[in-house]
Order: C-alpha cells, then structure tokens, then sequence
C-alpha cells in the first residue's frame, strides 16, 4: 500500500510535502494549516458516509418481493395421498384455466402421475448418491435433498422470471415427511420460497385412518408443530372424503367435549395422553383452516383454493410484515456497526493529523528481542573470557615465584 496515493484519494497532502514548505517560526501558518486539515479531515469522513449510506441503500433496494405467484408445500404422513392430491390440484389449474408451475422434491419417485416444470430427478440420482455415500434409502433422500438445495437460488430465479405469467406453484415434497419438515435443505427451501412469494403449507391427512382419536391427535401434534417451525399459514386438508367423511374431525375440533367422549373408551397410556392435549391444542384450532378433499374424485377443491385465497392474504399480512420487521431489525443493526466503524476511524484520522503511522505487526518486537538476546548472551560470553583471562594471570603469577625460588 503506498503512502501517497492514499493521502491523494482522501485529499490529504502527506507529511512530507506539507512539512517542507511550512516554516517552524510562523504560528499563524501553522494554525490556519491545522484548520485546512480538520476540514479536510471532516470532508473526507463526509464523503465516506455518504459512499456507506449509499451503498447500504443499494443492498436493500436489490430485493424485491413478489405477490405472485402462491407458492404451496404439500406435504403430510406417508400414505396419506400427496402425489395423488398434487396430480388433482393440476388438473384443477388447468381445467380452471389458471397458471400454474410444478415442482418435484422427491428424488425416490419412480414415476409421476403429472408433469414436473421442475424435477430434482433431473439433477440428483437417487441410487447414484446411495452408491457413492454408502446410504440407505432416508439417507440417500436426504443427502439428495442436500445436493439440490445448493442450487435452490437457480430455482427462485427461473420462478422470479415467469412470475407475472403464473398463478400457483405447486410443490410436491419426499414421502417421508421429517425429512422435509426438520432437515437443514427443507428450512433452506421453505425459507427461500416465504421471502420472495406468499407461501402457504398445505398438511395432507388421511381421514379414514384419523378415525381413531389417537391418530388423529398425532396428526395434529404434526400439524401444530410445523405451523410453529415454519411460522407459515397452514391449511388441513382431510383426503379421502370419498371412503370417509370428515365431519368427525371437524366436530372434534371445535367441541373438546366430543373428543373427550371419544377418547374415553380407550384406557392406554396414549389416550390418556390425547386427553391431556386435546385442552392444550384447543386453542391451536381456532386460528386454523381445515378442508375436506378428495384427491380422486376431485371433491372440496373449490374450497380448497379458497382456504388458499385466504392464507395468502394472511402471510401478506402477519408473515410479510415479520419478516420486514426482522429485515429492518437486520439493518438497523448494521448502520449501527458502520457507524461505530466510522467513529473508531474518525478518532484515528483527528488523532494521527493526517500523519504516517506506523503498523505494528509484532516483527519489529521479535526483532528487538532477539538482539537483546543475542546482546546478553555476547556480554556473558565476554564476562567468562575475563573470568578466564584473570584466572591465567594469577596462575602465571604463581609460576613465576615457583620458577624465581628455584632459580639457578
């Protein structure tokens, strides 16, 4: 780094040239000097915030939002009918003559009933990774999963593109839903699809098997802490109306007295359980959307896309406005610590005077250590050559009277 150039970009002349041409006998020279540097000095730190506030502008301008298209995560229990569901929400798109997009995240899917907009099997393979990482079937999902979720901003590009072309994204999700739902690469996805769309997850449960009042409170349980992980608008949509009707699990959401009635007749550890959390979840009810579909026959779509409507206006207005609160909250921390950057410099510039100033990086301490070293291991030396030089005098002394006593 040269000393020159860096006074010339901030406008300050070095000590050098300034120090020449400045007589030592003229106060007023030199104080009229002093006053040219302090408002040098404050110009150039003015310059400097005016590049960091400009700049921050710039970083915050660069991110903009989308109202469309929705995004919608569908996922749920393996078994509960997610790909069958998501086969019917595109054909209700397209027989509704809405726009929608299609996206698969499940790299262990033999073949879809539907056509994928975008596949992870067009990216990862499946039993590749297996081979290669020595992995299971969960293990090659989730390393699969991964893989693809390093490139998830490609994706939010290609979507951000078409945006004002689409309506919907619709979004089918692995099988096996905790590795979706508490895996790093699903948080990544979830994440980057609510910061740029309004997303809404939509949780598949099967009614036939939620006939039982303690399956239908795991489901539940499911269900509540998603919508707590992702702080997202969800929706319950009970499939398979067609082989059973849901009207139960509505009435158990909304009269604990009938869950309770219930749950009664089974006397194991889990009922007991059920019944314990059926009170505490009674308020998690209330705040909730719940359809009934059918993903074969086509059953409770139009109500489904209705509970879609209304999430979304939802997200725009309590998701949206946390997660402006949390950006603001973000920057305001960074102005913060730009100006306590520019403060801390501010003081070193008042301080040096536009002087040169030294850096020390611990070589010249080394430096002047190993000489002092070196100095006291010279003057020991020299010590012992005295020592040892006195000592051959006085034994030259003694021989000398030795030889003068026996002198012939």
């Amino acid at each position: 780094m040269e000393v020159d150039s860096d006074y010339s970009k901030m406008n300050i002349t070095s000590p050098e040239q300034s120090g020449s041409s400045v007589p030592m006998d003229s106060e007023d020279s030199s104080s009229t000097q002093a006053k040219g540097k302090e408002d040098e000095l404050s110009d150039s730190m003015q310059k400097l915030n005016v590049e960091e506030s400009s700049s921050g502008l710039a970083g915050t301008s660069s991110t903009n939002f989308k109202k469309k298209p929705v995004i919608i995560l569908v996922v749920g229990m393996a078994g509960s009918g997610k790909t069958t569901f998501m086969n019917r929400l595109v054909y209700h798109t397209q027989a509704s003559n809405l726009h929608g997009y299609v996206m698969n995240l499940d790299p262990a899917v033999m073949t879809l009933p539907f056509g994928a907009n975008i596949d992870i099997r067009d990216t990862v393979r499946y039993k590749e990774v297996m081979k290669q990482y020595n992995l299971g079937p969960n293990g090659g999902i989730l390393t699969s999963l991964n893989l693809f979720a390093t490139k998830f901003d490609e994706v939010i590009s290609v979507i951000e593109r078409r945006a004002d072309q689409l309506d919907y994204v619709l979004v089918d999700t692995p099988g096996q839903i905790e590795i979706f739902t508490w895996s790093a690469s699903g948080a990544i996805i979830t994440e980057a699809f609510a910061s740029t769309f309004p997303t809404v997850i939509t949780y598949v449960v099967d009614t036939p098997r939620s006939t039982s009042p303690v399956t239908f409170m795991s489901n539940m349980l499911y269900a509540c802490s998603i919508l707590y992980k992702t702080r997202l608008p969800l929706v319950l949509a009970f499939n398979k109306i067609d082989v059973a009707q849901h009207q139960f699990a509505l009435e158990w959401m909304e009269d604990f007295e009938a869950f309770q009635a219930a749950v009664s007749s089974d006397h194991s550890y889990m009922a007991s359980l059920s019944q314990s959390l059926s009170l505490a979840l009674d308020e998690f009810y209330k705040n909730l959307r719940s359809v009934g579909v059918s993903a074969v026959s086509g059953a409770g779509m139009d109500a489904f896309f209705k509970a879609i409507g209304a999430s979304a206006e939802e997200y725009m207005e309590t998701y949206k406005a946390d997660l402006d609160k949390r950006k603001a909250e973000k920057q305001r921390l960074e102005e913060d610590r730009r100006r306590e950057n520019m403060d801390k410099l501010r003081k070193d510039m008042e301080k040096t005077k536009g002087e040169t100033v030294v850096l020390n990086t611990g070589l010249k301490n080394k430096e002047d250590k190993s000489k002092s070293m070196m100095d006291e291991e010279e003057e020991e030396e020299d010590d012992d050559y005295e020592r040892y030089t006195e000592d051959e005098d006085v034994i030259d002394e003694d021989e000398d009277e030795k030889v003068g006593r026996f002198s012939f």
